[in-house]
């Protein structure tokens, strides 16, 4: 089967080789999938360049989101032959190739009507912001919800799933074509970085209380701003530090204002519950089939072209999700 591989540490478009490498032989516990579709992510490019915090042996191929069928499982896996599946490959043994066995608790169904990008677009994005807002947030209806980089894989699924539960959702985004973005997934207010503050605005818009909750996948300058106009009792989720700097915050701020800075560490806790992954994968699922989420994707690339689409994502100038086509 075909492959991409990383040979060595650094920059994606200098580093990434296809090669032909031996057919996965799947273990008892794993399943088998002919892959249809795998999702990038910013970390990928940081996998490249030996800059994650996870640094697997070389070579290795990445890819944690992916779309397929089912080729082969055990029958104590619940999963059949011709089965339609999304799935959460592990690097070294990552979702760009052609076939991948996988753990059988990181598998799981999806509709018939889900396109194969859209199963591949939504495995980390959608249950980490599920996790984030329903679970850690506690986010309610008719709370304020402030959604920083709305137009990114995470900060679209934020926008979408705080919509659903019946939340005031306010998004920033850089540029018009981003703020349309984040209005066309339904977000009531969009700030454009760029030209306005956020502070301000949100200040505004609640009367001077602030937002309930804040999901914050950027961190750094964004983080230190949304103390300012952060309600009395709320919650800023800390999703990750996009931008590059981890902020520290004074910790008397946090007390006089009486809100909570809250950690979303998603993959660990996966690992603690997969139980409780099932069942929330299960009402994401509904949600979709409800209509009340989609995933938004920018664009789905040919197999041959890994290293420009993740030039591309690297320039930040995307939003959704960039998905490769594998065997489609």
């Amino acid at each position: 089967m075909k492959a991409w591989l990383v040979k060595e540490i650094g920059e994606p478009v200098d580093v990434l080789k296809i090669d032909e490498v031996e057919n996965p032989v799947r273990q008892e516990d794993e399943v088998l999938i002919r892959v249809e579709a795998t999702a990038l992510n910013f970390f990928d490019i940081l996998i490249c360049q030996g800059k994650y915090q996870e640094k697997p042996p070389l070579p290795f191929t990445f890819g944690s989101e992916i779309s397929g069928v089912v080729v082969e499982a055990s029958a104590a896996s619940g999963f059949k032959e011709g089965q339609r599946v999304m799935a959460s490959p592990k690097t070294p043994k990552g979702g760009l190739a052609q076939y991948v066995s996988v753990h059988q608790t990181a598998v799981y169904p999806i509709p018939d009507s889900m396109p194969w990008s859209e199963a591949a677009g939504m495995t980390i994005t959608y249950r980490t912001s599920y996790y984030a807002l329903y679970k850690r947030a506690q986010l309610q209806a008719g709370e304020v919800l402030l959604v920083h980089a709305g137009a990114g894989g995470v900060g679209s699924s934020a926008i979408q799933l705080g919509k659903a539960i019946g939340a005031k959702v306010i998004a920033t985004a850089g540029g018009a074509e981003k703020v349309q973005v984040c209005k066309d997934l339904g977000a009531d207010v969009v700030v454009d970085y760029l030209t306005e503050d956020f502070v301000e605005v949100v200040k505004r818009v609640t009367d001077g209380k602030g937002a309930d909750v804040i999901y914050d996948p950027v961190g750094g300058d964004i983080f230190d701003r949304s103390r300012k106009c952060i309600a009395f009792d709320g919650r800023i989720l800390v999703i990750g530090f996009a931008g590059g700097t981890i902020p520290s915050v004074a910790i008397n701020h946090i007390l006089i204002k009486n809100y909570s800075v809250v950690g979303v560490h998603y993959g660990y806790y996966a690992k603690l519950f997969p139980e409780n992954v099932i069942k929330e994968h299960n009402e994401i699922m509904k949600l979709y089939e409800e209509g009340k989420i989609k995933p938004l994707i920018y664009k789905e690339y040919p197999f041959e072209q890994v290293p420009e689409a993740l030039t591309l994502l690297g320039t930040r100038k995307t939003w959704g999700k960039v998905v490769v086509k594998i065997n489609s």
